[in-house]
């Protein structure tokens, strides 16, 4: 019987159809990329020249898309830290033994998932000068962005304790451990290693989603390409169009890729750090190993 209960492991003429279909695929993909290629060529957009005005500082364009990036990175780091933080105190409030807690905690979530992100930077932006609060651009789009995304990572950690066999705690509360130190030393460590890839997946759409920025006039990396693009064309006409746009690209995938060697360099330790502690014996808290009663939060 096959190992799996949703298909078959492929035979010999299945596999074969496979390699096939990998094969002609990836022709396809190359003769789409060598299509494009030769269309760029034929444009002049391919011309080495066109692309040098990006490391030419006489231009001042290097200068301003670092400045954008760093920009970006800034609005992006205290958005990431903020919302996961909250994020994570709104999971454990919604796994809260009390409905006082649990409720509202719980309306709160639905209520900034639901509301989109643009209507948040907007809200921010526009609303709370009204009431008296002095906002900048850049606080405008961290708020939104924390607000938005700390009701998504608080599902997503709330989901990752759930996903803890139950157990796990069974066994911690019965040995006296209180409901906070369930969470602290025995849940969220292991469910921190099981939501790492969605909680960086998550990470990265908030770096993404800072480019809204250009709506309330923050100076990000897509706004200064945009703004560069329009001074260069109205100096030389629009021939640095695609080179401007194509280098903002780049410089995302890069930083993308970056937050996901760091998440499995992350994972990686966090496996090691699990392995260790396995072969060594566990050591509980002072006050539980003197007897401490359980509690709840």
């Amino acid at each position: 019987m096959s190992a799996s209960v949703l298909f078959d492991v492929p035979g010999p003429r299945g596999r074969r159809r496979q390699r096939i279909g990998s094969v002609v695929g990836a022709l396809v993909v190359l003769a789409l990329v060598g299509l494009a290629a030769w269309r760029l060529g034929a444009n002049g957009q391919l011309d080495p020249s066109r692309w040098a005005i990006l490391f030419d500082a006489r231009t001042n364009v290097p200068q301003r898309l670092l400045e954008a990036l760093l920009n970006t990175l800034e609005v992006a780091a205290v958005g990431m830290v903020a919302a996961t933080v909250l994020g994570a105190f709104l999971a454990v409030g919604r796994l809260s033994d009390h409905a006082w807690v649990r409720i509202p905690v719980a309306a709160v979530i639905e209520f900034f998932r639901a509301v989109p992100l643009l209507v948040l930077i907007l809200f921010c932006f526009l609303f709370l000068p009204r009431t008296g609060i002095s906002i900048s651009a850049f606080g405008a789009l961290a708020l939104g962005l924390t607000l938005y995304n700390m009701a998504v990572l608080a599902e997503i950690i709330r989901a990752g304790i759930l996903s803890v066999d139950r157990g796990q705690s069974e066994a911690a509360y019965a040995v006296g451990m209180r409901k906070w130190q369930v969470m602290t030393f025995i849940l969220v460590p292991q469910a921190v290693r099981r939501m790492l890839p969605v909680l960086i997946a998550q990470l990265v759409v908030l770096l993404k989603d800072s480019s809204l920025g250009f709506i309330v006039g923050y100076l990000e990396l897509l706004r200064t390409a945009r703004s560069l693009v329009e001074t260069l064309n109205f100096q030389f006409g629009p021939i640095y169009t695609f080179q401007l746009y194509v280098a903002a690209a780049v410089v995302y995938i890069l930083v993308n890729l970056l937050l996901s060697w760091l998440a499995r360099v992350v994972e990686r330790r966090t496996g090691r750090s699990t392995k260790a502690a396995a072969t060594t014996e566990a050591k509980l808290p002072a006050d539980v190993q003197m007897g401490g009663g359980g509690g709840t939060v």
